[in-house]
């Protein structure tokens, strides 16, 4: 069965619609899919809260912005009830914190000499919620500089001026809004976190003390290391394991829809909670 538990539509900073995301992931053989956008549950008023195929299951899924000592980290409420107070209030804040965020974003990049950034990535965004991505597509489009690669890498990545993290929730509230929503909270693609082993470790491990529930063993294209390192942690501190794609756009060969996501077999799939 192939599993996909963490993709974007561009209700955040995916592309595709979620009817067509829905689609596209049916025709590559996905069984169990959850559209996980940032801090949005948008995308399934687009599906009318349902699938439009009967081979395929979707799991109500977001991902959460927050941070973690002074990293950045992504937190994702799987199987949440989408009506459910708790997921209404954490949405509405990050919203918020996000709308902040952006315009100090553009504050900061200003101050770097790219001034009126705002008004691009919001156009980037349409009617997503506006995030470094479309900060970062809008410099490309103005010819600030030539890839998004070189956005992040100039400006927006982890210490630039626009790297902006002081508004998200604190990691133990958003873990309490998602249980709060009858969902699970899974820790998003630990090994992308740039942390040492024991750091990692130490981010789990607090994840747990707050009621975090399962880890996203399989993030995509991934050294077969790293799934066996993260596979070990699941086990040794009791997580259920998850898997995702991470999908945002069309033609990229790390993270498309369908790819195979096998779990190494000391780990309890996250779907038995299901």
């Amino acid at each position: 069965m192939i599993v996909d538990l963490h993709t974007h539509t561009n209700r955040s900073d995916g592309t595709l619609p979620a009817l067509e995301l829905l689609e596209r992931a049916h025709s590559a053989g996905v069984k169990l899919l959850s559209i996980t956008d940032h801090d949005t549950i948008a995308a399934y008023h687009d599906l009318g809260y349902r699938s439009i195929k009967e081979a395929i299951r979707i799991i109500p899924g977001i991902e959460f912005s927050t941070q973690w000592r002074r990293t950045g980290v992504h937190i994702l409420g799987l199987n949440i009830d989408l009506d459910s107070d708790s997921i209404g209030t954490a949405t509405a804040f990050q919203i918020n914190a996000r709308k902040q965020r952006a315009r100090q974003i553009s504050e900061r990049l200003e101050r770097a000499g790219l001034p009126d950034t705002l008004p691009g990535a919001l156009a980037v965004a349409k009617q997503g919620a506006v995030g470094r991505p479309h900060f970062a597509q809008h410099l490309v489009d103005r010819g600030a500089v030539k890839t998004l690669a070189e956005a992040f890498k100039k400006y927006l990545g982890p210490g630039k001026a626009g790297d902006v993290k002081q508004y998200w929730a604190p990691f133990e509230q958003i873990i309490e809004w998602i249980r709060a929503g009858g969902g699970t909270p899974v820790l998003a693609h630990p090994g992308k976190y740039g942390l040492t082993h024991n750091k990692r470790n130490a981010l789990i491990e607090d994840f747990v003390k707050n009621g975090g529930q399962g880890l996203e063993v399989i993030s995509g294209q991934q050294d077969p290391m790293m799934t066996k390192s993260l596979a070990k942690s699941a086990e040794a501190y009791g997580l259920y394991a998850s898997v995702g794609s991470d999908f945002h756009q069309l033609e990229q060969p790390w993270s498309y829809l369908g790819m195979p996501l096998e779990l190494p077999h000391i780990c309890r799939s996250v779907w038995q909670l299901w």
